[in-house]
């Protein structure tokens, strides 16, 4: 694996791998490649888990901003931020601001908006806020498994206020 890959770009070629084997039609080799996968993953988070134990909590932190160990951790349930924690970090690096909605641990999905600032022209609709989020998270929080993104909250109307015409002068 090269240093460049990440863990959505790992998570898609297994799901390719997997896949490519499920389209042979070989179900006894298929069950086998997914315990293999999950054997692996068991074994390499018990390893990640004691040398998280071992370096204890200062050493793990300095090593979060690397986003593939931040990617392995939270992968395998290391990570000391909770999910919340770890939505509103990589939410809060978009470039335009979003408004999580909820997030429903049993199906790992993320509904969000587009918030309200009246900065944002919102020319990008909610497709491109909501593929911006899914990239965001992929490392941080692969507990999300889909985002789902509602339109931004209508504007509210501009309230123009002006001087009052000038009246003529009252003459006594």
């Amino acid at each position: 694996m090269s240093a460049a890959m990440d863990a959505r770009e790992a998570g898609r070629r297994v799901d390719a791998v997997l896949d490519r084997l499920a389209a042979t039609g070989d179900r006894q080799a298929c069950e086998a490649a997914e315990e293999l996968v999950r054997v692996l993953m068991d074994f390499y988070g018990a390893g990640l888990a004691r040398i998280v134990e071992r370096l204890g909590a200062g050493p793990v932190s300095r090593m979060l901003g690397d986003d593939l160990v931040a990617s392995l951790l939270a992968l395998h349930d290391l990570h000391p931020e909770d999910v919340d924690a770890r939505i509103a970090r990589a939410l809060a690096t978009l470039h335009e601001p979003v408004e999580p909605l909820g997030f429903d641990a049993a199906t790992g999905v993320l509904r969000i908006r587009p918030a309200a600032t009246g900065g944002g022209c919102g020319c990008g609709g909610t497709d491109a806020v909501r593929r911006a989020a899914e990239d965001a998270l992929a490392g941080i929080a692969p507990e999300v498994t889909a985002v789902e993104a509602e339109p931004a909250p209508p504007q509210p109307a501009l309230l123009q206020i002006g001087r009052r015409p000038h009246a003529p002068a009252r003459v006594p």
